[in-house]
């Protein structure tokens, strides 16, 4: 049976998840702190509510149930010595003083990018969408475009695509292919499937390749669009969203009938009149009659 029709309510990260206030990650992270109460009380982690319980974060009520606008992904081109993080105790540029301000719900990053590199961030308001694009039993495609100084032998290729060994455990690229240069750069692009810190930088770092440039150019189906200038952000139309919400096995939720807004209807033919008396003044009204009769 769904969470959705148990009786006993919906798990608490879900419900938190789904009006907004974070990824699943996050909210159980919050739930561990002790940030969260139920009915006056701590919360723990798969604790299941109902729309008659009293939930609160940080002190602040949050409806068990409440209807969400239809949720929004967007794509930023993160720019380099910009951080992920909502505040940064050295004063550092977020991304979130970029994005579109939100009323009623937060942009939820879906991955992160290291300070020194740009390129493709997805962000959300969906917080289930978040959590099953981040989550690594998914295995979701990340390609990089990587400029990269010296040559490159055949050999150090063969060990990057095998696997080497990093401090956090063993790593390879699933894909590389050379996209051309000149000089001492070159560029490749790159594909792996996991979203370990710095790994592409690791990676390269372990066959002593120095990393001058990484640009982020696609997360799973969707790609950077084509001489789309850093620090803009646009968001996904339709066919876009219904594409990554099938990617990740969820299904688009659909606009609130309340939301859909019936086309306006021109103005009826006596609207003329109407306006005229707002456009003149009596006087004037008269004089137009009499010359008219004439």
């Amino acid at each position: 049976m769904s969470d959705h029709g148990s009786p006993a309510g919906e798990k608490l990260q879900k419900v938190l998840a789904r009006a907004g206030l974070g990824s699943r990650r996050q909210i159980e992270g919050w739930i561990a702190a002790g940030r969260v109460t139920v009915d006056g009380n701590p919360a723990t982690l798969g604790v299941r509510v109902t729309p008659a319980q009293a939930i609160r974060v940080d002190g602040r009520t949050v409806l068990a149930r409440v209807r969400q606008p239809r949720p929004r992904v967007l794509i930023y081109h993160k720019p380099e010595g910009e951080i992920c993080t909502r505040s940064d105790p050295q004063g550092r540029t977020t991304v979130f003083e970029k994005l579109p301000t939100l009323r009623g719900a937060r942009w939820i990053p879906i991955g992160r990018l290291d300070y020194n590199t740009s390129g493709l961030l997805l962000c959300t308001t969906d917080g289930e969408l978040a959590n099953r694009l981040m989550h690594p039993s998914q295995a979701i495609e990340r390609e990089y475009a990587v400029r990269v100084l010296g040559k490159i032998s055949e050999e150090m290729i063969t060990r990057l695509k095998t696997g080497v060994v990093l401090e956090d455990g063993p790593g390879h690229f699933d894909s590389i292919v050379d996209a051309g240069g000149a000089g001492a750069n070159h560029w490749y692009h790159v594909v792996l499937k996991e979203g370990r810190n710095r790994e592409v930088r690791r990676l390269w770092d372990s066959v002593s390749v120095k990393v001058s440039r990484l640009i982020r150019i696609r997360f799973g189906p969707i790609r950077l669009p084509p001489h789309f200038h850093t620090g803009r952000s646009v968001e996904l139309d339709d066919k876009a969203m219904a594409v990554l919400y099938g990617f990740a096995g969820l299904k688009l939720p659909s606009i609130p009938e309340s939301k859909i807004h019936a086309k306006r209807k021109p103005p009826r033919q006596d609207n003329k009149r109407r306006n005229a008396k707002k456009l003149y003044p009596d006087s004037v009204r008269k004089r137009r009659r009499i010359t008219a009769q004439r």
